[in-house]
């Protein structure tokens, strides 16, 4: 077995292509955009490159076919509540089903991260934010979202089998979005709705400087300092709201108040899969102008939550439910297409907001993804990612 560095362009497109052949005969699987692998490997795109550094491995066989890759990297930024050792990542790995030469690569990522100073690493895990190419599907192994991970389930024996073990769960919910809510989402909401203070209002294109500003402030209150993530400016709220505006449907991203003060939002968008299977990886002249012929003409009957949060001293009143309902009330009107609705996922530290995903009314847990971690000093007591409070 051959292992090669990726360093150019054409070792590039065989890292991305790899995956085709994996997945040629998995009617679940849908191709992510090239683009969008390519980037989280991009100095200029990728700000994670400040705090670390990526390298990636293709494994050739002595045919001179690919038969796996992955990558490895540090981040002096990627932390967990309770990490008291510096930890790395591997992700984007792909293996032939051959626990030989799936144990040859994840033993180079594993020799590379030491090297470079740590002592553990997690994965499947992305170079970068956690919304995007995160865990190893471990239940539910049907179609990916837009930028979620997807694997064949033998993948899952060959890091078990290696030593990793689970560091935390990321459940996923799903529901049908027109099926009636849960009464008791009702009954809180009209609890809260007597206080004439509370209002709500989905988000609008000509007004996105304010919304990023509300935005702001409800992320930094209720996520800034859990692990690791960082206090983000209405500014770069703002760049990402443009960089979503294309796709960003009003109707399903909204934001509660009470007087003029933020205190909740629930941020969704259209699952771009539904449109970007048809690109086959590609998103050159011809497939965005086949993206904006798709937008137009093909209804997205899926969408998906992104960010659901409510700012610590309105947390158990009942805001929650108030706005669930309130973007109910938009989402199952008739003009409204989305017939299927999927939740990113939750970690299972995070007991609060899987109950409130879990009392929407008919949801289900749709899928499980799985962040592994591997001690390399093999006597080291293992530990869990702690509950959050």
């Amino acid at each position: 077995m051959q292992i090669v560095e990726v360093t150019n362009q054409i070792q590039e497109q065989l890292f991305v292509e790899m995956a085709v052949e994996i997945y040629r005969e998995d009617p679940q699987w849908i191709r992510p955009l090239d683009k969008d692998v390519l980037d989280v490997f991009d100095k200029k795109k990728n700000k994670a490159f400040r705090w670390g550094s990526v390298i990636r491995w293709l494994f050739i066989d002595d045919n001179g076919k690919v038969a796996g890759r992955v990558a490895a990297f540090t981040n002096s930024k990627y932390k967990n509540k309770g990490d008291d050792i510096a930890v790395g990542g591997i992700g984007f790995f792909e293996c032939i089903d051959n626990r030989e030469t799936a144990f040859l690569i994840l033993d180079t990522a594993k020799a590379w991260l030491a090297n470079s100073g740590m002592s553990a690493m997690d994965g499947p895990i992305n170079f970068g934010e956690r919304d995007r190419w995160w865990g190893m599907v471990t239940k539910g192994f049907t179609e990916p979202l837009y930028c979620m991970n997807y694997n064949p389930e033998y993948y899952v024996s060959f890091f078990e089998e290696y030593g990793f073990q689970p560091f935390f769960q990321q459940v996923c919910f799903d529901m049908l979005p027109k099926a009636p809510l849960d009464q008791k989402i009702w009954d809180r909401h009209a609890a809260v709705a007597k206080d004439k203070l509370f209002n709500s209002m989905h988000i609008r294109k000509d007004k996105l400087e304010k919304f990023a500003s509300d935005f702001a402030t409800i992320y930094n209150k209720a996520w800034a300092g859990h692990g690791g993530l960082k206090q983000m400016s209405a500014d770069q709220v703002l760049i990402l709201f443009k960089t979503m505006k294309p796709v960003m449907d009003e109707r399903i991203i909204w934001f509660a108040y009470h007087g003029s003060d933020p205190i909740a939002m629930f941020v969704n968008l259209p699952d771009l899969n539904q449109w970007f299977r048809h690109l086959h990886g590609k998103f050159g002249l011809l497939q965005k102008i086949k993206f904006l012929f798709l937008k137009k003409f093909k209804p997205n009957k899926k969408f998906t939550g992104i960010v659901f949060g409510v700012v610590p001293e309105w947390q158990g009143k009942g805001v929650d439910a108030y706005i669930i309902a309130e973007a109910a009330k938009m989402v199952q009107s008739p003009r409204v297409p989305y017939s299927e609705y999927e939740m990113q996922w939750i970690g299972d530290f995070n007991p609060k907001m899987l109950n409130i995903a879990a009392s929407l009314g008919e949801v289900r847990r749709s899928r499980q993804l799985t962040t592994y971690r591997y001690l390399f000093d093999r006597g080291k007591e293992f530990k869990r990612h702690p509950i959050l409070n």
